[in-house]
């Protein structure tokens, strides 16, 4: 059964809200706290962000979870030594967030962790408060990945920490 709500959100969804939620200056400040993050801890964090989806997407049924774990491969999250990636990925027009983690650090973080990280994250950016809910996001998460993945001695970057907007469309 289509939302039709939901599709009408993604169908008139203007591009430049996912530019006004998340202006460079937002984008650069999470991509130093993600940097800086993965100094305490031996995984990685992407951070992807899509503005909406295809209306046929959505038509057929394209979930939030379905679009980011498409993207948990786009962007080889899973490509760590240690399968210790996680991928924090936003669909803005349903103010959804999707917490992906690869088999290494999934295998030791009980899943309602990674959704308490995420209803927080959603709760923030239903305020409005994108940069705050973005930065307490990618601090719990660095703080799971501390306790279950520390540094070692050679603690390499693996990712990019550069946020990345989601082309609408890519598959």
């Amino acid at each position: 059964m289509v939302n039709f709500r939901r599709w009408l959100r993604h169908f008139f969804m203007p591009p430049w809200a996912l530019r006004r939620a998340f202006p460079r200056s937002t984008l650069d400040v999470i991509e130093i706290a993600i940097r800086e993050s993965e100094t305490r801890h031996g995984g990685e964090i992407r951070f992807a962000i899509e503005n909406s989806l295809l209306a046929s997407w959505v038509w057929r049924g394209m979930t939030g979870r379905k679009r980011a774990l498409e993207a948990f491969s786009f962007l080889r999250v899973w490509d760590t030594e240690h399968n210790s990636g996680v991928l924090v990925y936003l669909l803005l027009a349903d103010r959804d967030i999707e917490i992906i983690a690869d088999r290494g650090i999934a295998a030791r973080v009980d899943p309602a962790a990674w959704e308490a990280v995420a209803h927080a994250m959603e709760a923030a950016f239903r305020q409005g408060e994108f940069e705050r809910g973005a930065l307490d996001g990618i601090r719990q998460i660095g703080s799971l990945l501390a306790e279950h993945f520390p540094p070692g001695r050679n603690n390499p970057d693996e990712l990019p920490d550069r946020p990345v907007i989601v082309p609408g469309g890519y598959r």
